[in-house]
């Protein structure tokens, strides 16, 4: 029988500790890291021979499903799930897991820092100085201003202490309030929130349809930041164009887009007051090692016939 393991995951190589765990349950895990878009016939034929994989962000969808007539356990090294039609992994037998909690503090400490770069301007800063400019713009404070959070997972969690201990603010949109949070952190409908933010970071899971639309950017402060290290589909990004164009918002700092890596005519290039980053709030050498086993250790508990941490269907 086959003991063949597929991995995507482009962190993860020949003779790491996912390697090493793997084989010394006797699997045999084999890399492909994701690099772009594949073609069809790669896509079709993945997961071919394999029992278990180990994937990143790459869409996982039916028809590469279809033809993965031994896969058992597909394991996500990340906490999302949304890139696997969950659906036809169902249908065909197919155990889906992810990592959730291994990397909540790196994505609080990249929402941190995108803030922090809308406050201070250090990017602009940095590449001035770098040009031989010596520009000394005036940033503004965290201390004072109103932080408000979309969701209250893991890394909504993080953040929002992160910005209690700032003295900021902390106003929270979920529908799981926290009756133990203590007084630093209070929790409200979304649009209450929306009007609220000084800086609106979202940490929301996937939904199908977007949390932020035309009607919320026209509800938030024109002084605003939004800051979005969770998923590009949260943010409806033409809605997010127009309210550049028409400065509703301050700016925006983005880890993730509607559609990844960033397109060239991507129109979010042309503002001054946009940074993003490469999809890279959970990239921590920690995170990265956290993810690697918990999504190697899900393969071998399901091939061993035990329930993993993380087991989604």
């Amino acid at each position: 029988m086959s003991r063949r393991i597929v991995i995507t995951t482009d962190y993860l190589e020949p003779g790491d500790s996912v390697d090493r765990l793997l084989r010394e349950n006797g699997l045999d895990p084999v890399y492909s890291p994701a690099a772009g878009p594949r073609t069809e016939d790669e896509r079709r034929n993945l997961f071919n021979g394999a029992i278990g994989a180990i994937v990143a962000s790459e869409p996982i969808t039916r028809d590469m499903l279809a033809e993965a007539a031994d896969l058992r356990i597909l394991a996500r090294s990340g906490v999302g799930y949304d890139s696997v039609d969950t659906t036809a992994a169902q249908e065909f037998g197919i155990r889906v897991a992810n990592t959730p909690g291994v990397n909540h503090h790196a994505v609080a400490e990249l929402a941190l820092a995108l803030m922090l770069n809308c406050a201070k301007h250090f990017s602009d800063v940095i590449s001035g100085v770098n040009a031989g400019q010596w520009p000394r713009t005036a940033g503004t404070e965290l201390r004072g201003k109103t932080l408000g959070v979309i969701g209250y997972g893991p890394s909504g969690k993080a953040i929002a202490q992160i910005g209690a201990a700032l003295g900021m603010r902390v106003i929270v949109g979920t529908s799981h309030p926290d009756t133990e949070a203590g007084p630093s952190i209070e929790f409200a409908d979304v649009d209450t929130v929306v009007t609220a933010a000084d800086y609106l970071t979202l940490h929301a899971r996937a939904t199908g349809t977007p949390i932020i639309g035309a009607e919320r950017f026209a509800a938030m402060k024109d002084t605003a930041f939004l800051v979005n290290t969770a998923r590009g589909s949260l943010i409806d990004e033409a809605a997010l164009i127009n309210a550049l164009d028409q400065s509703q918002i301050a700016g925006a700092a983005l880890d993730v887009l509607e559609t990844e890596p960033m397109t060239k005519d991507n129109p979010l290039r042309n503002f001054d007051n946009v940074w993003i980053t490469s999809h890279l709030a959970g990239q921590t050498v920690e995170a990265r090692e956290r993810a690697g086993q918990a999504a190697a250790q899900a393969v071998i508990d399901v091939i061993d016939g035990k329930e993993p941490v993380g087991l989604i269907v």
